[in-house]
């Protein structure tokens, strides 16, 4: 009888060894207008804990424009401040939705919010994330920088450097960066690598300016990658040229 195959040589290996993924809020509402889609989540938890499995370290940023966005808030006249404020809360009630999809397949994730509210989450420490992640746990981080007038782009610019990741994975809703939006424009060009100065002269919205900014700074990567489709999370960390790279 011939040998079974080895799938340990067979499956695809991270070409990463710690990696930040930034989801926007607005992902996790499905096709609905408000709120959290519990499919969705599923699914989104589901591809985590399979990269998760491949010995990934995962370090997560989540928005909280499904619920609640500052910046809209405050161009209606509410106070800014409060406005973000208000905003970062929003991501922690995502950063929660998210920790207990993720642990219903059975691997340990820990919140830490920058914001204290120890009876939900653990404040945010940097030395404690990267220990957590040492040891195979999934980290999401929330409530932004625990400052108004960043975004949650920024925050995760600063975590990425903070725990040195490798890389930014930044999920969204399209195949990469284009020239304009390729919803509203079918001849839109997408582009499969840009340096950062690139993205800050055109005014490609693919971070805010101060997230780009830190990662020129500090020369790391950025890949901007479609989120929809399945499997996609795995073939990014596995080195599959997909979507735009920044760097």
């Amino acid at each position: 009888m011939a040998d079974s195959p080895d799938r340990s040589e067979t499956s695809p290996k991270p070409v990463f060894k710690r990696v930040l993924l930034k989801l926007s809020g607005e992902a996790l509402m499905g096709t609905g207008g408000y709120g959290i889609d519990p499919q969705i989540i599923a699914g989104f938890a589901e591809e985590i804990v399979e990269v998760q499995r491949l010995g990934l370290q995962t370090a997560i940023v989540i928005g909280g424009g499904n619920i609640f966005r500052g910046l809209n808030a405050s161009a209606r006249g509410m106070d800014r401040s409060t406005a973000d404020y208000m905003g970062m809360l929003a991501t922690v009630i995502n950063g929660l939705a998210l920790q207990d999809a993720i642990e219903r397949f059975g691997v340990q994730v820990r919140v830490l919010s920058a914001i204290s509210m120890h009876e939900v989450a653990e404040p945010y420490i940097r030395r404690r994330a990267v220990r957590h992640l040492e040891k195979g746990r999934i980290v999401i981080f929330v409530a932004g920088t625990g400052n108004p007038f960043f975004s949650t782009d920024t925050a995760a610019a600063l975590r990425a450097m903070e725990i040195q990741a490798d890389i930014i994975l930044k999920a969204t809703k399209v195949d990469g960066i284009y020239d304009s939006d390729p919803v509203t424009n079918p001849a839109a060009r997408r582009f499969e690598h840009l340096t950062y100065l690139d993205v800050l002269q055109r005014g490609l919205k693919v971070m805010d300016t101060a997230a780009i900014s830190v990662c020129m700074d500090n020369k790391l990567p950025i890949l901007v990658f479609d989120l929809t489709q399945r499997g996609n999370i795995r073939r990014v960390v596995c080195g599959e040229e997909i979507g735009s790279r920044v760097g």
